[in-house]
């Protein structure tokens, strides 16, 4: 079983558009909720890791592009 890493500064391209009509979110928090902020208007919410991990697209880290299943570390 494995979890999609996420780090602190991470850009994230959801499925779903916020209200605002922005997809991409900037990680602030990291644990067993992520607390991230709207790219567009800067609202905060935080999201339990099982749901956020379901609804990621794509995830910018440092210049790079990665798929949910590139980003995947195994835990035992």
């Amino acid at each position: 079983m494995g979890i999609i890493k996420i780090e602190v500064e991470d850009i994230l391209t959801l499925k779903k558009s916020h209200p605002c009509g922005c997809q991409q979110w900037k990680v602030i928090r990291v644990g067993t909720d992520i607390g991230m902020k709207c790219i567009k208007c800067g609202h905060f919410v935080m999201i339990s890791r099982q749901k956020l991990e379901k609804t990621i697209r794509e995830i910018n880290r440092e210049g790079h592009t990665l798929k949910p299943i590139d980003a995947v570390i195994e835990v035992e």
